[in-house]
């Protein structure tokens, strides 16, 4: 979803979204890949790695739900204040969700990249890819209510074992 979502947005200016994702997905898939028999869920993954003096996996998986949870927030806000443009649902999202992680450098930059989203009819036109509209929110309602649970639960697990904050 990931790469789909960040492609149709410009990947240009994504670029480095896209990377950092990549790059997160990519630590907790070596630690799985290293430690099969004791990663069967997230949750057994990151507690295989707590008592290691390095951990990679774990920060990379509170990066990743972090990401997870602004791109949630951001099409939930775009579908339900359908008169604002793009930006403005994304800024929103990243001010609640992100912001706070970042240090004034990124915030510049990220900010730059929100302004460059496309037009919200634009976007839908993309992303529907000569399907209705209507479709298109429905199953993104229903996609995006799926997302929120995995985001809330992991968020939960890694916030009250003390792996990280989302």
């Amino acid at each position: 979803m990931y790469r789909w979502r960040t492609d149709l947005l410009g990947s240009g200016i994504f670029g480095f979204v896209q990377a950092d994702i990549r790059g997160n997905i990519n630590g907790v898939r070596g630690r799985y890949d290293a430690v099969k028999e004791r990663s069967g869920t997230l949750e057994e993954l990151v507690q295989s790695e707590k008592t290691e003096p390095h951990k990679h996996a774990t920060p990379c998986l509170v990066r990743l739900i972090r990401g997870l949870a602004f791109t949630c927030r951001a099409l939930q806000n775009m579908q339900r204040d359908t008169s604002s443009e793009l930006h403005v649902c994304f800024r929103r999202s990243y001010d609640e969700v992100l912001r706070h992680h970042h240090n004034f450098v990124i915030r510049s930059v990220v900010g730059v990249a929100i302004r460059a989203v496309p037009h919200r009819h634009d976007f839908y036109t993309r992303i529907a890819q000569g399907g209705s509209f209507d479709k298109l929110d429905t199953e993104l309602a229903r996609w995006l209510a799926g997302l929120e649970r995995i985001v809330l639960h992991v968020s939960r697990f890694l916030e009250t074992g003390g792996y990280g904050k989302v």
